[in-house]
């Protein structure tokens, strides 16, 4: 493969595209703010500045070095764990217990940088998912027991190990995309994903009509969601042979796997906020709410992928 900035050349240029269709889509939205009410396009504003946000630390994490980039990945998890904590009730008497959640993350990405896929595939949903239960089993508190439990083993399922399914990805992926590396096979996902949240976004508003589940996300329509994933899969099939190992068609087939799944991640971490009462998991990103409320369709649409590539193109 063609290097440039010590990346593959093609990451580079693909990195080089969004950043022209971000400084589109800003121009674009203040336009229509000026030309219209300012609050009608509030949201969209938001959602562009939350985006120079998330791509200005994605791109400059990945850019530096993979050792930096895998600890960016971390540091999502970490974040990610950390408002899920704040607002699912915790027994006084498991305090120190989350101490082991934490420790959990260093130590789950130390797999995916080793490309130690047994350990990694494992460890969370196995170990730990034993681990926990026996260790508050002897902290001799029964009452709240199997509520406690579950929101932790959940937790750590949904924040750390489908998140750290991105890490396996940067590092696993060199052995079978001689195209553009592990680096292009996550550029892939991540780029795809979350076009894939905003092309719902925009197919919704302006042809929705049909609510796929009224009482978890309201917002989310049929004709958003089929329109979204349509144009994700358009797009994944233009770029995937630049980025993956796969032609056209593959490519066209593993964005409809990100865009049905990133739907699902949305979706179910809405479910979690209506459950608690909240609209956003936090404030961390201006405007926008937090880290879990940004990468919510990655926690279906990374290990999905993850698994949609070893499937088909690990030996």
């Amino acid at each position: 493969m063609t290097m440039l900035l010590g990346l593959p050349a093609n990451v580079v240029y693909a990195t080089a595209g969004i950043y022209a269709v971000l400084i589109l889509a800003t121009g674009i939205v203040w336009l229509l703010r000026r030309k219209g009410p300012a609050d009608k396009y509030q949201e969209l504003a938001d959602r562009t500045r939350s985006w120079w946000w998330m791509i200005g630390a994605f791109t400059l994490a990945v850019l530096l070095n993979r050792t930096v980039a895998i600890v960016f990945l971390g540091l999502i998890s970490y974040l990610a764990l950390k408002e899920y904590l704040s607002l699912i009730p915790t027994r006084r008497i498991d305090r120190g217990v989350l101490l082991f959640a934490y420790l959990a993350i260093p130590i789950q990405y130390y797999w995916a940088a080793t490309d130690w896929y047994g350990m990694f595939i494992v460890f969370i949903p196995v170990w730990l998912f034993l681990f926990f239960p026996a260790l508050m089993a002897l902290r001799g508190e029964t009452e709240g027991f199997l509520r406690a439990v579950g929101t932790l083993s959940w937790g750590l399922m949904i924040t750390v190990f489908t998140l750290s399914h991105m890490a396996m990805l940067l590092v696993s992926g060199d052995a079978v995309n001689p195209v553009a590396g592990g680096v292009g096979l996550l550029f892939f996902l991540v780029v795809l994903a979350q076009f894939n949240d905003v092309a719902q976004y925009i197919w919704g508003k302006l042809t929705g009509r049909h609510k796929v589940t009224p009482k978890v996300s309201p917002k989310k329509t049929w004709e958003g969601l089929i329109g979204g994933v349509a144009t994700t899969i358009g797009v994944a099939a233009l770029i995937g042979p630049y980025l993956t190992p796969m032609d056209h068609a593959w490519s066209a087939l593993a964005g409809g796997v990100i865009g049905i799944a990133g739907f699902l991640g949305d979706i179910t971490i809405s479910a979690v906020k209506r459950d608690l009462g909240v609209k956003d998991m936090s404030g961390l990103i201006p405007g926008h709410g937090g880290i879990l409320d940004r990468v919510d369709g990655l926690t279906y649409a990374a290990p999905a992928f993850v698994h949609f590539i070893r499937y088909f193109y690990y030996a």
